[in-house]
Formats: structure tokens, sequence, C-alpha cells
């Protein structure tokens, strides 16, 4: 079996996009790199979007931009501004293409299905794939997409909407996420925060259904893309390997708050490209610590009071949409954070912390 420098277990996200910031930078010049995937093709299969923080490798992947955005909890709206940071949506189809045309050009990248056809017992193993069965008893965030369209205009392109907690509860955490591509076209969301072992949570085609008819009115529309997942907002842990590097969900690159990822994949990509040639003796990239430590507070809030998270969501945007923005994207300063945490009740989080 042929060796190689370096293997990537799992080309989903984080797999390609280290594999293509490797390659535009010159780093598989003069080494070679097995990429294990078992999908027999590459298709659409997910939306990823996130606050444009910095520049990216994928501007020509974005489907769609926001400056505006709004949130809503069971009685009030907010109209919102995003211009310094937009919100942005990533087709998953474009972005698979624009990698794989982008590999398959270089003859020292191979793929295969399994990691048993190579020999890696001398390569650096950048891993993707979480070698542990779900947690159900865990928090989730699991939501069922539709991307539909109309006949006639419906949607104002010019808005998302980021939250609308106007909606059936059953004791758990539930908004629905609306991205206006067009006029016409549209993706909306169900989504929960829970566990996974709740299976009177999963009617998400009903819930669709009844949120397009009974709260946007909208009777009559083609289903063009569908898209279901689950992200665990928790940290994952392997088995420590010889020579293994996780990276993506499982290297810790999920904010478990929020379950954005996509942002945080590609400055770990442009780090480890950075620090590629002395990767075993460099210190991994992570999220700072003290999101972890926000964020498992805030979960743990929300877990045992699931009541109040729509209106403590729609209070946290009572402060600049920047600084939210910054929060929920691990770049706010000392300040930013103050800022969010005044808007929080503090005697609920006191009490979870102890």
């Amino acid at each position: 079996m042929k060796e190689f420098d370096y293997i990537i277990i799992g080309g989903g996200c984080s797999g390609l996009s280290l594999a293509y910031e490797l390659e535009i930078h010159d780093k598989i010049k003069d080494k070679t790199l097995a990429i294990i995937e078992p999908r027999i093709e590459y298709i659409r299969d997910k939306t990823w979007s996130f606050w444009k923080m910095f520049e990216h490798n994928f501007d020509d992947c974005i489907k769609k931009s926001w400056n505006n955005f709004s949130i809503n909890s069971p009685n009030e709206t907010k109209y919102l501004e995003c211009k310094a940071t937009p919100y942005q949506t990533i087709d998953s189809g474009l972005f698979y293409q624009k990698i794989i045309t982008k590999l398959k050009q270089n003859k020292n990248i191979f793929f295969f299905k399994n990691i048993n056809e190579v020999n890696h017992e001398n390569s650096i193993i950048f891993n993707s794939v979480p070698e542990i069965k779900k947690a159900d008893n865990k928090l989730w965030q699991h939501f069922c997409g539709v991307e539909i369209e109309t006949k006639n205009d419906f949607f104002d392109d010019e808005i998302f909407n980021l939250m609308d907690f106007a909606c059936d509860q059953r004791n758990k955490v539930h908004f629905f996420y609306t991205l206006p591509f067009t006029k016409k076209k549209a993706l909306v969301e169900t989504t929960w925060i829970s566990e996974l072992n709740n299976d009177s949570l999963k009617d998400y085609e009903n819930q669709i259904d009844n949120y397009l008819s009974n709260h946007l009115n909208l009777r009559e529309c083609k289903i063009n893309f569908k898209e279901m997942g689950a992200i665990p907002l928790f940290r994952q842990k392997n088995p420590i390997k010889k020579n293994y590097i996780n990276i993506g969900s499982i290297g810790g690159m999920t904010r478990l708050s929020t379950g954005y990822t996509f942002l945080n994949i590609q400055e770990q990509s442009k780090y480890i490209r950075k620090n590629i040639e002395n990767i075993k003796k460099t210190r991994l990239f992570k999220i700072n610590k003290k999101y972890d430590f926000f964020d498992k507070i805030f979960l743990k809030v929300l877990k045992n009071n699931s009541s109040k998270m729509g209106n403590i969501f729609y209070k946290m945007f009572e402060c600049q949409p920047n600084t939210v923005i910054k929060f929920l994207s691990n770049k706010s300063n000392f300040k930013d954070d103050l800022a969010v945490i005044s808007k929080m009740p503090k005697w609920l989080f006191i009490k979870n912390i102890f």
C-alpha cells in the first residue's frame, strides 16, 4: 500500500477546507495527500451560514448575503442591521465543485473510500470523523430545512429572519429560520435545541407545513431542496492516537451555543497551513476557552429553563447588533462580553454557575 505524507479522514466541510487551503498555498507541491471519503458523488447537501468576520476562500460560493435581519419573540419583532458583518450563506454544491475541481489538478492528491486502503503508519493524519456514537442524552441543535419556490413574488430578499420563536415550543427550545434568496425562493428551517432521543420533536415536515400555512400565510409553493442535520452542542472526544490531529467539529470548531462552525473551520485550516512544517510540535488551534465557559452556563440555563429562552435570545439583541454578532462569532472583547452578559437574567445565570 502507498504511503502518504498527509491523510485527511472525512471529505466534508473541514476536510476539504483544509485540503484546499494546503493546495492553494503550494503545501502539497512536494508532498502527497490522501483524502478518505466514502461518498460516491458530491452534490448539494447542506447550507452553511455565518456572519462574515474576516475574508475567506469561498466568496464565489456565496448563495446570498444580507445586511439586515429580524428576530421574533412570541409578541415582538426586532429589525436589525449588520452591514459591517454581513450574513452569508454558502451553497455546498458550489463549495464541493470548486474544491474538487482544484484538488484533482494536483497529481499528488488521491481519494480513497477507506483508511485501510492506504499505509498510514508514518503519515500525519487530520481527522474530522467522530468515533463515538451519538450522545442522545446531551443537547443537540437538530433541524430540517426546505428551499421553497413560489409562483409570485413573496419574500423580502433584503432581510432574513434569524430566529422566530412564535411557534410551538413543546417544553424545549424551538425556532424557525428563514433565508430569502430571491423574492420567490427561500430556505425555511425548523430548529430545535434538545436531546436527540425525543422523537416527538421530529415531525419536521408537519412543523414546516404549519409554519408556511399559518404563520407566513403561504398556501402554494414548490420544494426544490431539503436538508436535515444535527449539530452536537457539547465537546466530542476521540481516543488519542499517534499522529492524529482532530479538525472540524470533532476538533472543537463548533461554537456550542450557536452551532456556528464554518468560519472556525476556515481559521483552523489557515492555522494548520501556516504551521504544517512543524505541526507535530505546534499547539492545536482552539476557540478561546472563555466561550466554552460562557456557552456551558448558557446551555445549562437553556436546558433547565427552556420556556424562557425565546425572551432571553430576544433581550440579547437589545445590545448593539455588532456587539452581539462579535460575541456569537468568537470575536468579542471584554467590553462586548459585559454588554451581552448585562442583558441576561442575572440571578438565573448565577444560580446555574453554581
